[in-house]
């Protein structure tokens, strides 16, 4: 982050850590940081760690994490950075998707708030403190004081924050241990922010306690409120940092152990026990959705998980986008239709040229509802949802196949537009479950993986239209007859749809 700002930087706060493998003494860890992305007075820095076993050489990833830095302020005024210089296509994926991770950053208050307010419904778990083998929380509360020495700092004098880290998950598996009979395994920490700076010579207090436990893991908070001196005697606090960190515990074969429930003993108590809730559907729910996972692609969209489903969304498609191999297999003066393939995986990726501004073009394409006027595949488009005004969910219903159902469709399409010059407009679809929407005996529901556009500018008046979309079942048949000669939906298809982008761009 220095590197990057020329000055002095500090720690905002860091994603979610997700723990993958344990490194173990003798082994080797490798951690690599490069800053993704720089905003205005933040930049994210992306950092991966890996370990490596001496005997085996089997090297595995330890945890791939993403930290916000802020330039230390000169005098009054914020320090305004200097955009990342992209040097590789990993640069150019990475850069692209900060910007969608700074939005599940900047949302995470309002989902939180959301699913309280589900959790806090009268009656609800109240049959659970009641239950008799329930630990109450207070058996579980630890505190440990820390006086932070010169080798506990940076070379700002402020207390390092991997440091507090440290001194949290310690008092944390402390605390944690006193509902099991094993050593607690760290394997997650969620909403590490720091609110203020500590120095040498000041004295940390770190609170732990037991939110909640979900079978074979358990929540612990820690509160960490620092005191020089003077606060010290006055008993006047500084927060400077809260997080939630999440064991688990394995016996000697391996597998994870039962943790018994726990009983809230007063009413922020009670608020801890169902923000513990409310943070593991969302722990859950990113776990799943930003995860490479090779299962339905059908994403179910609720309150928990929509920012979540959100970027998978843009990073499917922006990864797709930019992978290397493609194959042209047609090529006509406006269009040029090519292929990829990645074991069993085959994806489409059609390039029209089109003499309309590249804003147009992303204002006419990403309004599914007009899609039927060009695409014969769509025989009805309608909004279910405006989530947003970059997120909508369609129900879109398809013309039957010769002795098949017609096929219906439930869609989350995601827009962005460019946030500098070179950068393309995206408009990304995939398949999503909807609650108030199942599937009906009258149509065979479909699911796309992954598909959308990329449009770039190419002049003020004309513009490159790539569409993508990773073949399931349903567009197979398509595909297949182009590549044998026997059909030309495709290039009819994307005919039509440069008619009426230039017949729509100069109304």
């Amino acid at each position: 982050a220095e590197k990057h700002a020329g000055v002095s930087c500090v720690t905002a706060s860091m994603d979610d850590i997700q723990f993958e493998e344990a490194a173990r003494v003798g082994q080797i860890i490798t951690i690599k940081a490069k800053v993704n992305r720089a905003f205005r007075t933040s930049m994210e820095v992306g950092i991966k760690v890996t370990v490596q076993d001496v005997l085996t050489n089997v090297e595995k990833i330890v945890s791939v994490a993403y930290a916000t830095y802020v330039a230390k302020p000169v005098g009054d005024g914020k320090i305004q950075l200097e955009p990342v210089k992209l040097l590789s296509t990993e640069d150019q994926l990475e850069h692209t998707l900060a910007i969608e991770r700074r939005k599940i950053r900047l949302g995470y208050e309002q989902v939180f708030l959301n699913l309280m307010q589900e959790s806090n419904k009268e009656g609800e778990y109240c049959d659970i403190f009641e239950e008799e083998d329930a630990v109450s929380a207070d058996l579980t509360h630890v505190q440990s004081i820390e006086l932070v020495q010169p080798p506990h700092a940076n070379h700002h004098g402020n207390t390092f924050g991997g440091q507090i880290m440290a001194w949290m998950e310690t008092v944390a598996s402390i605390s944690a241990s006193r509902l099991c009979r094993s050593y607690p395994v760290l394997k997650s920490v969620n909403m590490f922010k720091f609110w203020g700076p500590s120095v040498v010579g000041d004295r940390l207090v770190f609170n732990a306690i037991v939110n909640n436990t979900f079978q074979n893991s358990v929540e612990v908070g820690v509160r960490v409120e620092a005191y020089n001196c003077e606060n010290w005697i006055k008993d006047q606090a500084r927060h400077i940092n809260s997080a939630f960190l999440i064991f688990i515990t394995v016996n000697d074969k391996g597998q994870q152990l039962t943790f018994p429930r726990i009983k809230p003993t007063t009413k922020d108590g009670v608020r801890r026990y169902h923000g513990a809730i409310a943070r593991q559907r969302i722990r859950l729910a990113r776990k799943c959705m930003m995860s490479a996972k090779e299962v339905k692609p059908s994403d179910p969209w609720e309150r928990s998980n929509q920012a979540y489903v959100s970027y998978s969304n843009i990073a499917a498609l922006t990864h797709l986008a930019a992978k290397r191999g493609w194959n042209a297999t047609s090529t006509l003066d406006d269009i040029k239709i090519w292929t990829h393939e990645e074991g069993d995986v085959l994806s489409l990726k059609i390039e029209m040229q089109v003499k309309v501004p590249s804003q147009r073009a992303f204002l006419l394409l990403s309004d599914f509802t007009l899609r039927q006027q060009w695409d014969k595949h769509f025989l009805t488009c309608k909004v279910l949802q405006a989530v947003t005004e970059d997120e909508k969910i369609y129900y879109v219903t398809s013309p039957p196949v010769t002795g098949h159902k017609p096929k219906d469709f439930v869609i989350l399409v995601s827009q962005r537009q460019p946030s500098k010059p070179s950068e393309p407009y995206i408009v990304a679809v995939k398949s999503v479950t909807l609650m108030s929407m199942p599937p009906s005996s009258e149509y065979c529901r479909s699911e796309i993986l992954c598909a959308g556009f990329q449009i770039y500018s190419d002049s003020n008046s004309s513009c490159t239209v790539c569409y993508f979309n990773q073949m399931t079942s349903s567009v197979m048949p398509y595909l297949a007859a182009n590549l044998t000669g026997s059909s030309n939906s495709i290039e009819d298809t994307a005919l039509e749809c440069i008619k009426f982008l230039e017949l729509k761009g100069s109304e």
